[in-house]
């Protein structure tokens, strides 16, 4: 089977953290929650330093500091109302399939945050990965409706890989 996440390691410490296998059981996990197959759809997770996400983040959103993740979807897929779900991208097959877009995530940020909550690193990053992909898939939490219909699709695609509530 081919492998739904294409993994770029800019951090040697994402390496042996086990990057690419947190960031395949997350973007399956959700997947498998909104019955989307986990073949045909394409991810690339790039496990980068502080450094790197501040310049992404000072770049895309002008905010010049680092982040835990960011997104980029590959074509827009909000819903026109606040509260409604996107519509879900069609999979391509194993020769093409559907590039949902890319994400990046940073070591530090993920490591300082997953020790402040007192969470294990590999849950958190997990979560994080999950939330990136919701946002490739046109998910946000600009509103209440939109965090709380976010929010929930991640609690539950968490708790099929065994990791409780983040929120």
């Amino acid at each position: 089977m081919e492998n739904l996440v294409d993994i770029v390691i800019e951090e040697p410490r994402w390496e042996t953290a086990g990057l690419d296998a947190m960031s395949e059981r997350a973007a399956q996990a959700v997947l498998a929650e909104l019955g989307l197959p986990a073949t045909g759809f394409v991810i690339c997770v790039m496990g980068c330093d502080d450094a790197r996400i501040a310049d992404l983040n000072a770049d895309f959103r002008g905010k010049p500091k680092p982040t835990n993740v960011l997104s980029w979807p590959s074509e827009e897929r909000a819903p026109e109302m606040a509260g409604e779900a996107p519509d879900l991208p069609e999979p391509g097959d194993s020769d093409d399939p559907e590039e949902l877009g890319d994400i990046a995530i940073a070591w530090g940020v993920c490591q300082a945050e997953a020790a402040e909550q007192r969470k294990p690193f590999a849950d958190h990053v997990t979560h994080l990965v999950a939330h990136g992909v919701l946002h490739l898939l046109g998910y946000d939490h600009e509103t209440e409706e939109d965090a709380a219909l976010m929010e929930g699709i991640e609690i539950r695609a968490l708790a099929r890989l065994g990791i409780s509530n983040p929120y």
